[in-house]
C-alpha cells in the first residue's frame, strides 16, 4: 500500500511539472471575461424571468 501511495505522489509530481501555468496577466484577463459573462447571463436570466412573470400576471 505504501509503495502505491509513493508511486501516486511521484506520478502527480511528474505531471504537475508538465503543466503550463498562466501568467498573472492571462489569469486576470480570463477572470475578467468570466465575471462579465456571468453578469450578462444573470441580467439575461433576470429579463427573461421578469418577462415570464408579466406574461403570467396578464394571463391569470
Amino acid at each position: 500500500m505504501k509503495e502505491k501511495i509513493i508511486n501516486y505522489v511521484n506520478d502527480v509530481t511528474k505531471e504537475m511539472k508538465k503543466v503550463t501555468w498562466p501568467t498573472k496577466a492571462e489569469l486576470k484577463e480570463s477572470t475578467q471575461i468570466v465575471v462579465v459573462v456571468c453578469l450578462v447571463f444573470a441580467a439575461l436570466t433576470y429579463v427573461i424571468d421578469m418577462g415570464i412573470s408579466q406574461l403570467f400576471k396578464g394571463i391569470f
